[in-house]
């Protein structure tokens, strides 16, 4: 069976290549896992006890094709094909404790293996003509794969202090693959949960956003959750997490609720942004949760409130300030509004307007809102489609006829001022607001004849016909 996973001609070169040079090589790490994973992977790690950069370039020279060489690393790439081969010497490290950078020395096997973050990622296989296809596996990583298990090679606080990064990437591994963090690792995570302060925030969301993109993301918020993590990564979630109860009435817990959501999101949409939007959604809730007495619990205007605290969870992780995190902030402030919308006739005014602040992002919007009813109670949940539903069907309706999704008002702000002789002026915005508003509310049909009727309309009020 191995044999087969090192048929391919890189793996025969690089062995012979080895071979004459006199160098041991081994591949290790993703490929190997996912080889008995039965995962397709293009990405070869090879682990050379001797010079990494040495042995690529002789591949490179034999294979015809490139290399590029990382001196300050001791790594090597190429490409052959469909398939990239990355080369290192075999190492052993030690760090400092305000630093996730290790001081490596030369090394051997074992040693590299040691420095690995999980046992399923320590896996070598031997390319030595004496012991070809040979599984390397001093630390059982096998045994744990077969049993679904995310352990260490080593002590675990010796592992994650050394590299924190590596209790998100247990995190991430799990949620991916569906495995299972042993406990020890876990009390391992919170002891050195403070450890996670000298992590580049750009690592972070890489792994947040890796989480974010498997089929059911709760798994990994949870995990973050019980392993102590989430306060310091993602605060404002965590801050949504329990029930309060006043005269006996609580609300619903906030974080399940988001991480509902946010799965919910996942089976309908593959879209990383919608995905955050849908994690969220409520964390407004937090600062705007209030007992009203004869009310009960009320979070009022928690939908702006959260938009706008988007802002500084997307600066804290060092991730995109601009499209993507104002397609974040539109979705959170504007996910109450389609069901809010709801009473017993939807009328055309609303639904334009959603349409208008919506934008191309409606049918986003819609995905988040029906993804977001969420109940134990199953009339308030039938209650809550049967609205959904009646809103979709209005929203199609209105778009036919009156294309507001990407509303443009047929009068600018150039044609009144040539019109009027005006400079830029409050008036020049005060018709414009006048016509938008107009044609939203249905007064108007939005065309350019009714809209520059409208205008000399409101121009004459204004004493600008004069």
């Amino acid at each position: 069976m191995i044999d087969q996973a090192l048929d391919g001609k890189i793996f025969r070169v690089v062995s012979g290549t080895a071979r004459e040079l006199g160098v041991r090589a081994f591949v290790i790490g993703g490929f190997v896992r996912d080889f008995f994973l039965q995962r397709p992977n293009n990405d070869i790690d090879i682990v050379v006890e001797g010079s990494g950069i040495a042995l690529a370039e002789a591949v490179a020279a034999k294979l015809r094709t490139k290399v590029s060489v990382f001196k300050s690393f001791g790594t090597a790439m190429l490409r052959w094909n469909d398939i990239e081969v990355e080369f290192v010497g075999a190492r052993r490290e030690s760090y400092r404790a305000n630093s996730r950078k290790p001081i490596v020395e030369d090394g051997t096997l074992e040693e590299d293996q040691q420095r690995r973050d999980f046992t399923i990622n320590a896996m070598a296989f031997s390319l030595q003509q004496e012991d070809y296809g040979d599984l390397v596996d001093p630390f059982g990583g096998i045994r744990d794969l077969n049993a679904g298990l995310i352990r260490t090679p080593l002590d675990p606080d010796t592992t994650y202090s050394d590299d924190p990064l590596r209790m998100l990437r247990a995190v991430r591994f799990a949620t991916q693959l569906g495995f299972t963090i042993v406990p020890e690792s876990i009390e391992s995570m919170r002891r050195n949960k403070q450890r996670l302060e000298i992590l580049s925030a750009e690592r972070i969301a890489d792994e947040l956003n890796k989480i974010m993109k498997t089929p059911k993301p709760s798994v990994g918020f949870y995990l973050l959750d019980e392993c102590e993590l989430l306060p310091y990564i993602l605060p404002a979630l965590s801050n949504l997490k329990g029930v309060e109860t006043v005269d006996g009435r609580g609300h619903k817990d906030n974080f399940r609720h988001s991480l509902q959501v946010l799965d919910n999101v996942a089976e309908a949409s593959d879209n990383l942004w919608l995905r955050w939007a849908a994690l969220l959604h409520d964390i407004g809730k937090a600062p705007t949760k209030r007992w009203e007495p004869g009310t009960g619990w009320t979070f009022h205007g928690h939908e702006y409130v959260g938009s706008k605290m988007v802002k500084g969870i997307f600066s804290k992780l060092k991730m995109s300030q601009t499209d993507d995190m104002k397609y974040v902030q539109k979705l959170v402030s504007l996910h109450l509004r389609p069901i809010a919308l709801v009473t017993d006739e939807v009328t055309d005014s609303a639904v334009r307007r959603l349409l208008f602040d919506a934008g191309d992002d409606i049918d986003d919007l819609m995905i988040l809102c029906k993804a977001d009813i969420t109940s134990a109670n199953e009339q308030k949940v039938e209650r809550f489609r049967r609205q959904y539903e009646h809103v979709k069907e209005k929203l199609v309706e209105v778009e036919a006829k009156d294309a507001v999704r990407n509303f443009k008002n047929p009068i600018t702000g150039e044609l009144i001022m040539e019109k009027y002789h005006l400079p830029p002026c409050r008036q020049v915005g005060i018709i414009k607001e006048f016509i938008k508003e107009a044609i939203l509310d249905g007064v108007i049909p939005n065309d350019f004849d009714a809209a520059y009727a409208l205008m000399e309309q409101k121009a004459t009020e204004m004493g600008l016909n004069q």
